[in-house]
């Protein structure tokens, strides 16, 4: 696997580094050669680190992060999710079975009895309207919801405005 890492306003040591190599790399038995994990370390407020990976296997995307005072606690956290969320979806994997690049036999088990039911429990049918992106937000706000579908206005395409957890808006731009 190869491991990027992505430092926003931290210097983390060169012990730190290759201890979050060393780490994740104990997640390469899971994952074809070639795939590709990105790391981002960021110093926030308060004296508090967030670190974050995703994990591309071809399509197929793993992600975890955890914030707290200690990165190693951090990372410590976020191997444990991710290698967690291999052993919930394991069954729904292998019988999906449409990513190669996840080797299904090298999965941990799950540590439940009974596996997560993956279900729609409510359909909603509307109609997207061209706008701004600000008018988008604008309306998402006005529902108090936490997305909103839209058709760009300019580009004509379906986009999705998103609120963040740090409270600013992300911005979901469909290619077709």
């Amino acid at each position: 696997m190869k491991i990027n890492i992505t430092k926003k306003n931290l210097n983390p040591g060169e012990a730190t580094l290759q201890a979050i190599e060393k780490k994740l790399s104990k997640l390469d038995k899971y994952f074809a050669k070639d795939t590709q994990a990105d790391v981002v370390l960021t110093n926030m407020k308060n004296n508090t680190v967030k670190l974050e990976a995703t994990i591309n296997a071809d399509g197929l995307i793993f992600r975890a992060e955890e914030t707290g005072d200690d990165l190693r606690g951090c990372l410590d956290s976020v191997v444990d999710k991710l290698a967690s969320q291999m052993s919930r979806f394991k069954k729904k994997l292998i019988k999906s079975n449409r990513k190669k690049e996840v080797v299904y036999a090298e999965l941990p088990d799950v540590d439940t009895a009974a596996p997560e039911e993956l279900a729609v429990a409510k359909t909603k049918t509307f109609r997207i309207s061209p706008m701004a992106v600000e008018e988008a937000i604008l309306q998402m706000e006005l529902l108090e919801h936490s997305f909103f579908v839209f058709r760009h206005a300019e580009k004509n395409n379906v986009c999705v405005v998103y609120k963040r957890n740090d409270g600013s808006y992300g911005l979901l731009d469909i290619e077709n």
